[in-house]
């Protein structure tokens, strides 16, 4: 008879435990869950516990957050742009940069400056261009770039990975 009490308790430690893994985040739900479980065992297996301690997580802040912090400047593709604008100069020239699909995004030197169709105002030189599609496809070119030159570039890319795949039997 006095067995039912404890297995009503004990089902009520257990959903309390779930109520609060279920509102608590990350590692802090695992504290709690197994915080419970160790409650409700029995009273020994309590005291005989060794109290949790919850890791810091990378990235966490001095404040204890530990979400990441958003940077409040511009993406770093508009601030590659206006490095090379910057330098561009007077004898500046122009690069029209296309692909297809649409919306392939372009590394200039290995700096990620937007996605396609885009003009660039460069200064003049030679330019190492790389596009990256979002289904594995790539392709990559070097544009010499004259004095008041514009030029356009279309990349054909190059799929990673088959587009089909044929089984023999």
């Amino acid at each position: 008879m006095a067995r039912v009490p404890f297995l009503q308790k004990l089902a009520g430690l257990a959903i309390a435990a779930f109520a609060c893994a279920a509102f608590a985040s990350g590692a802090r739900a695992q504290a709690i869950a197994e915080a419970a479980g160790a409650t409700s065992v029995s009273a020994t297996a309590t005291a005989a516990a060794k109290p949790i301690v919850i890791p810091k997580l990378p990235g966490a802040t001095a404040s204890g957050s530990q979400h990441l912090i958003a940077s409040a400047g511009p993406p770093p593709q508009e601030t590659n742009v206006r490095d090379f604008q910057a330098k561009a100069g007077k004898d500046a020239g122009k690069l029209l940069l296309r692909a297809t699909p649409v919306a392939t995004q372009i590394w200039v030197n290995g700096k990620i400056v937007g996605k396609t169709p885009l003009l660039l105002v460069l200064a003049p030189g030679k330019y190492d261009v790389e596009m990256r599609g979002a289904r594995g496809e790539s392709g990559k070119t070097t544009v010499d770039l004259l004095p008041r030159e514009t030029r356009e570039v279309e990349l054909k890319m190059h799929s990673l990975y088959p587009a089909r795949v044929m089984s023999q039997q």
